[in-house]
């Protein structure tokens, strides 16, 4: 706080502060806390008060000050310079506070904290150090870049384009400065492809669509990097190409028996070129292969006369097998009275047993219930005279 009281001038300073006084605009000393008072007839006099505690002071002053009152800005400054390759981390009181960037000058008033500067040679460590990882937030630190690798991963480390090798699992962080740091990673996983339908001309000129599903994984992530920016992309492509060549040389009916067949082609014409991209295909497969409506129309009548002509042939067999029967019976039954007359028995106890109701009528010529019996006890004699048959 400054102020004019008459010819008197009259300024306080806190304890967090510091003033620069000026007279008829040129330093002229620093004040310390307390008041300060002058005769001043010609208000010549100056003060600019500033805060002293953990507070950054501007590059360009400090630098004058430094040269007009060496002294007096080394015991209340500390100005960092950082080089083309060098970053500076500035703590207060023990906490990182600031990073000063290349080519870059700030100043930092030491009067009431304990500034400590580190300076960081990026020429010579491109790495950033796990104690300084600790003390930046390096999201938001422009000159620098990080990757978290995962245990499934594989960190490729590329500098200007350039690879450099393979990081391991964890975080790695590295220094931009004069050089363009990028991390791949890539997963080691298998991944799944899905190839959707394809729209193919068979031999036998009908159009149909299939549908494969693949199974690769990355083996070689360097290859993989160096051979081509889209793994995937070319999978599928190369597996395109297989299943066309395989289908465009069969027709309809080879296709449908043979799927198997095309399953093994397409494995081996893409494995091989799989290798060339640092992958390997663990599984392809034909998942659908759909026809056009009329052809499938026509595959189910073909289906179903063939369901047809196989239920026929299975009733001729049977029917036949029952002729067969029928005749074995009949020979056994004219050479064996005895087995033709159980037969008759056999017939007329089915017969009763769809009948509800038995009249026996005992008339002249009919012979009734009594010649029913009559008929029995001469099967039971015939059969005691016969006890062989």
């Amino acid at each position: 706080m400054r102020r004019y009281m008459g010819f008197m001038f009259d300024v306080v300073v806190k304890d967090d502060e510091r003033a620069f006084l000026y007279r008829d605009g040129r330093f002229e000393r620093m004040l310390g806390p307390g008041r300060h008072s002058k005769f001043d007839f010609g208000h010549t006099l100056a003060a600019e008060v500033v805060k002293v505690v953990r507070a950054e002071f501007a590059a360009e002053r400090a630098l004058l000050l430094e040269k007009i009152e060496p002294t007096l800005a080394e015991q209340n400054l500390v100005i960092v310079q950082a080089g083309a390759n060098e970053v500076a981390i500035v703590s207060f009181d023990g906490e990182p506070k600031h990073l000063v960037l290349p080519n870059t000058t700030r100043a930092f008033w030491k009067t009431l904290t304990q500034v400590d500067v580190e300076m960081i040679d990026t020429a010579a460590e491109m790495r950033i150090a796990k104690r300084h990882l600790d003390k930046l937030d390096i999201a938001r630190v422009p000159v620098a870049t990080s990757a978290v690798v995962e245990a499934h991963e594989a960190g490729l480390l590329l500098v200007d384009g350039e690879l450099k090798g393979r990081l391991s699992a964890g975080r790695h962080a590295f220094w931009q400065v004069g050089r363009t740091v990028k991390v791949n990673r890539i997963d080691l996983r298998p991944q799944p492809l899905e190839v959707t339908a394809q729209e193919i001309l068979t031999k036998d000129r009908v159009g149909i669509r299939v549908t494969l599903t693949a199974f690769y994984a990355i083996v070689d992530p360097e290859r993989a990097a160096m051979s081509s920016g889209d793994v995937p992309g070319t999978l599928y492509r190369l597996i395109q190409f297989a299943i066309r060549e395989a289908v465009a040389a069969r027709t309809l009916d080879e296709i449908l028996a043979a799927r198997d067949t095309i399953d093994n082609e397409v494995r081996a014409f893409v494995g091989k070129r799989a290798q060339e991209l640092g992958a390997e295909v663990r599984e392809i497969g034909v998942k659908d292969v759909i026809l056009p409506g009329d052809v499938r129309e026509l595959l189910n009548k073909v289906v179903e006369a063939e369901r047809v002509a196989k239920a026929n042939l299975i009733r001729r067999q049977e029917e036949t097998a029952a002729t067969r029967s029928l005749l074995n019976t009949s020979r056994l039954m004219e050479d064996n009275p005895l087995l033709l007359r159980l037969k008759e028995l056999e017939a007329l106890e089915k017969l009763v047993e769809k009948v509800g109701r038995i009249e026996l009528h005992a008339g002249n010529g009919a012979g009734g219930f009594d010649a029913l019996l009559s008929n029995l006890y001469s099967l039971a004699r015939d059969k005691e005279a016969n006890p062989k048959s």
